[in-house]
């Protein structure tokens, strides 16, 4: 025999699916625990969803409602409605056919459900459909916007939001990363017109300051290659002077992630690898691992995009870090070559024994000490950001 509470299952019995004996013992189970026998059916009795809904259907003599996030609710239905009266009552508007409201409940006969209904929804007509409780209890965390925790099916569009914010910043900061990539093509090109220009005069004074024929090739094809480098460079340079520095770095980052604060695991903590602002930013985002359930298909999607999205600011910082030492090289590169082209240029100089210096000793050495200031302009700031501006990170 089972009891009456547990009387609109009894049709799982009539078709074959439960013994009574065992709808007995999930309901003084469910009463044990303090949970619902519908969530012992679906859940440990592997109960099909479709076979509950229409058992309950055929006992409650309506039709039957499962949940779909696909589902257009209309604002107008559930603005202004008290959640928590919702899951008490167990029943949320889902549709509007012209003047007809569709109720899913839990209990669509419950009088007390139904006033509530008409006091808080006001319609010329509606229709009461049978739904699972966690069913409603989904639509409600949807469209009532419940903590971060339980949010399901509209909350991945605001995942995708992010997802996409995070992926036009990682854009930006990789036209960034091939703007390095190119001024620091240019800058080769410059150094071997210069080193070619270098040549050219020293082999100039060798044959008592005679600029033989076979000298002349050299020098007009290294004028060309630092003309050619020098102009791309400068128009990089002139494009790219929006280049992320160490706190604007930072603080983009910070707002491309801070939204994944809500999806934290506390109990999965990490250690920061160094000291860097970056690295500790990295550290605020612990590994990340989704409790999947298979039903509904939906719901396993949510924490899927919720994964996603973490590991889009896992990738948001790597690519900040990436753009920084893609500066960083860009910096460096400038200053080796322009000590590079002072040190040949003294080293022309003492190889000749000429005094004073030569038109081309004072190209090479004014060249060598721009270059060697803008790569400090380059590189300084990268370095800032690597080993910190004395900042706390954000809570």
């Amino acid at each position: 025999m089972t009891s009456e509470s547990s009387a609109p299952y009894r049709g799982l019995i009539d078709a074959g699916v439960l013994d009574a004996a065992v709808l007995l013992e999930a309901e003084r189970s469910a009463a044990r625990r303090g949970i619902s026998c519908e969530h012992i059916l679906l859940h440990e009795l592997g109960v099909a969803r479709c076979a509950l809904l229409e058992t309950l259907a055929q006992y409650y003599g309506c039709a039957f409602l499962q949940y779909d996030e696909r589902l257009p609710v209309p604002t107008e239905l559930f603005a202004g409605l008290d959640p928590k009266q919702l899951q008490a009552q167990a029943w949320f508007p889902v549709r509007k056919l012209e003047n007809i409201v569709i109720i899913a409940a839990v209990d669509p006969n419950d009088a007390a459900m139904r006033d509530a209904v008409r006091q808080h929804l006001p319609a010329s007509a509606y229709e009461f459909r049978v739904a699972l409780r966690e069913d409603v209890s989904w639509y409600i965390q949807d469209y009532l916007h419940a903590e971060a925790p339980l949010l399901i099916g509209i909350e991945r569009t605001g995942l995708a939001y992010w997802r996409n914010t995070m992926a036009h910043w990682r854009t930006k900061l990789a036209a960034h990363r091939t703007a390095h990539a190119r001024a620091r093509t240019s800058m080769k090109l410059l150094r071997w017109g210069l080193a070619m220009i270098a040549l050219a005069n020293v082999l100039t004074h060798l044959t008592s300051n005679v600029l033989a024929p076979y000298h002349l090739p050299i020098l007009l094809a290294g004028i060309l290659l630092a003309l050619i480098g020098l102009v791309d460079y400068l128009r990089v340079r002139k494009a790219r002077m929006d280049l992320p520095c160490s706190r604007e770095l930072f603080d983009i980052t910070i707002e491309n992630i801070r939204f994944t604060q809500r999806y934290h695991l506390p109990e999965a903590p990490v250690h920061p690898q160094d000291d860097s602002h970056l690295a500790r930013l990295a550290a605020a985002i612990p590994n990340h691992c989704s409790v999947l359930r298979p039903v509904p298909a939906s719901k396993e999607r949510t924490h899927l995009a919720r994964e996603r999205n973490i590991l889009a600011a896992q990738r948001t910082i790597a690519a900040s870090q990436r753009t920084s030492y893609a500066r960083a090289r860009t910096g460096l590169s400038l200053i080796r070559t322009g000590v590079a082209f002072i040190g040949l240029a003294i080293a022309i100089h003492k190889l000749l024994g000429e005094s004073p210096y030569s038109f081309t000793e004072y190209l090479l050495v004014g060249a060598g000490t721009l270059m060697l200031f803008d790569g400090l302009l380059w590189y300084l700031p990268a370095r800032r950001l690597k080993y910190g501006m004395g900042r706390e990170l954000p809570r």
